[in-house]
C-alpha cells in the first residue's frame, strides 16, 4: 500500500473515452492525458512553516479533476498512478 506524506494524495487516473459523445472514434495516438481519477489514499493535514494547516479537499474514493500537468506519475506494477499536491485538486465530481 502507498500512503502519502502530509499535504498529498494517491489518484488512480481514469482512462479517457476511445469514442466521442457523438460517435467519432479518436485515434490511438491521441496523447491528452487523463485529467480525472479515483482517490486511493489521503495524506495527513499539511502544515506549513508558519503554522496554517490545510486539511485534505477530498476522501479515499471521490473521483476528482485535477490539474493536466500536475502530480508525480508513478508505475505499482502494471497500474499506472498520480502523487498530487491538495492544492493540484480543482474539483470533485459527485
Amino acid at each position: 500500500m502507498i500512503n502519502p506524506v502530509a499535504g498529498y494524495v494517491l489518484v488512480q487516473p481514469q482512462k479517457k473515452d476511445k469514442t466521442t459523445a457523438s460517435g467519432i472514434v479518436l485515434p490511438e495516438n491521441n496523447s491528452d492525458k487523463p485529467q480525472q481519477g479515483k482517490v486511493l489514499s489521503v495524506g495527513a493535514t499539511f502544515i506549513s512553516d508558519y503554522g496554517t494547516s490545510k486539511e485534505s479537499p477530498v476522501k479515499v474514493g471521490d473521483v476528482v479533476i485535477y490539474r493536466e500537468w500536475g502530480g508525480k506519475e508513478y508505475k505499482d506494477n502494471d497500474t499506472d498512478l498520480l502523487i498530487l499536491k491538495f492544492d493540484d485538486i480543482m474539483a470533485v465530481i459527485k
